[in-house]
């Protein structure tokens, strides 16, 4: 493979805002696996946001790919699956299996598709530095021929448009809305668009878990959200499942479990001193001075989406809602630059001052 572009490429990233914002691009926001891919000739390979690579997990993708993309390109979109008029991303989990004969029977049992919404390369022509709008109209061009299950998300400038895709797309399984600066360079791995979602949500780290009271299965997990200087900062738990996937979380985290926690990020936790400065689980406060407050260490390297409400400060103000395990992200990505940063209102007016 000889392009432009090389793998790995980390794709460029959103940021949660609350309102649409005017003057930009704006796309549906898709539930799938962000997937970079790389085609040149017969070689094609998919690139997750991660850099890992996912060629093998779609095999019929991959074969779509070779018939309906341009001979070298290099393009950024998801891979998804749709079933019964809905996105499905719990099947797109399934597909993540060391197993190549079990890969093989769901790529025929429930095919996935690739949604294309940025060129990055073509020919022998690197497209990084051009803006998004000479990109766009690039990659419609590109994929002018192209057919299911490679498709072109579509894309406009009509605001009013965006909001109605908004409350409408959701029925169909997708996520919100993504608005995109039309005078930007692609920047990989940069925070540079923008994303709305019908709820917030946070991908965190799964650090630890307390026992529950009946025995020894998952009370609640311990949540970690990373600070600007890359400290795991302890920012709330979810606790909410029924006592049969709390037995089948304590299985499912076994293998992470530290006999010696010294080496972990919260390892210091029974330490008073410790949490000054740092959110560490255990801290002692008037609403858990008489709790047990021990819990299980787990290497801090499998990544949860979680649904909260709002912050307080730099945690969670109430239990946050377990949605679904995120094998496409790495405990780094987890930051707290993710966070949906509320518009601010001035209490006086609530007050009516």
């Amino acid at each position: 493979m000889d392009l432009p572009v090389m793998p790995p490429v980390a794709p460029m990233l959103a940021k949660s805002v609350a309102e649409i914002p005017p003057g930009m691009q704006y796309e549906a926001k898709w539930d799938g696996f962000r997937t970079v891919v790389f085609r040149d000739g017969d070689e094609v390979e998919l690139g997750s946001r991660t850099g890992k690579p996912l060629t093998r997990y779609f095999p019929e993708v991959v074969e779509a790919l070779k018939h309906e993309l341009p001979p070298r390109c290099v393009l950024d979109g998801e891979v998804v699956i749709a079933r019964e008029g809905r996105l499905r991303f719990e099947e797109l989990l399934e597909r993540i299996h060391p197993a190549a004969s079990r890969v093989a029977m769901l790529a025929e049992r429930t095919p996935a598709s690739f949604v294309a919404f940025d060129l990055l390369a073509l020919g022998d022509d690197s497209l990084l530095d051009e803006p998004l709008s000479v990109r766009r109209p690039a990659l419609e061009a590109a994929l002018a021929g192209a057919a299911d299950p490679v498709f072109t998300a579509l894309a406009s400038t009509d605001r009013d448009l965006a909001r109605s895709w908004f409350a409408e797309y959701e029925g169909a399984g997708l996520d919100g809305v993504v608005a995109k600066p039309l005078d930007q360079p692609y920047r990989p791995g940069e925070r540079t668009m923008f994303k709305i979602k019908h709820e917030r949500t946070a991908d965190c780290v799964v650090a630890g878990y307390r026992e529950h009271k009946s025995g020894p299965v998952v009370g609640s997990l311990l949540l970690g959200i990373n600070d600007a200087e890359g400290r795991l900062q302890h920012v709330g738990v979810c606790a909410a499942f029924p006592m049969a996937r709390r037995r089948e979380l304590a299985e499912e985290l076994a293998p992470l479990r530290m006999d010696d926690p010294s080496g972990h990020p919260w390892g210091a936790w029974a330490d008073e001193a410790a949490h000054a400065g740092a959110r560490l689980p255990g801290a002692v406060s008037r609403w858990t001075g008489g709790k047990d407050l021990s819990w299980v260490a787990l290497r801090p390297e499998r990544v949860a989406e979680v649904a909260y409400d709002h912050m307080e400060g730099t945690r969670f103000r109430h239990t946050a809602q377990f949605r679904r395990w995120r094998p496409d992200r790495t405990p780094e990505s987890c930051t707290y630059a993710q966070l949906e940063e509320p518009v601010s209102y001035d209490l006086a007016r609530v007050l009516g001052r």
